[in-house]
């Protein structure tokens, strides 16, 4: 189940958003307090590839050094809790964390927290 998680943050850090991607189910959500700050109208949850796809590509382009150093993977059969330091050049770093919820080697779910 780590391998998911490697695989994550390798496709995440080279910006490739398709790579990204390919590791979702079709309807799989995501929440995010970014996305509730930068779309409050989604109240922090997008649904689907399509909206995935806008939303990352839109934060690779903002944010063109934007880069996680993984700290701490812990998995289980159904879900990776991942770790990380959010690095972005002239902002400070961020603790984050992040579980992945996984079914049949998609990704279903993903959730992030940090203060």
């Amino acid at each position: 189940m780590e391998q998911i998680a490697l695989l994550w943050f390798e496709a995440f850090n080279s910006k490739d958003l398709e790579g990204l991607l390919v590791l979702y189910s079709e309807d799989a959500v995501h929440f995010s307090p970014k996305l509730k700050i930068r779309q409050p109208e989604t109240n922090g949850l997008i649904v689907g590839k399509d909206a995935m796809r806008d939303w990352w590509s839109g934060a690779f382009e903002r944010l063109p050094s934007l880069q996680y150093v993984v700290t701490t993977l812990t998995a289980n059969s159904e879900r990776v809790f991942m770790e990380y330091v959010r690095k972005v050049e002239n902002e400070d770093d961020m603790l984050v964390a992040e579980v992945l919820e996984v079914l049949d080697g998609k990704i279903v779910a993903s959730r992030v927290y940090h203060g």
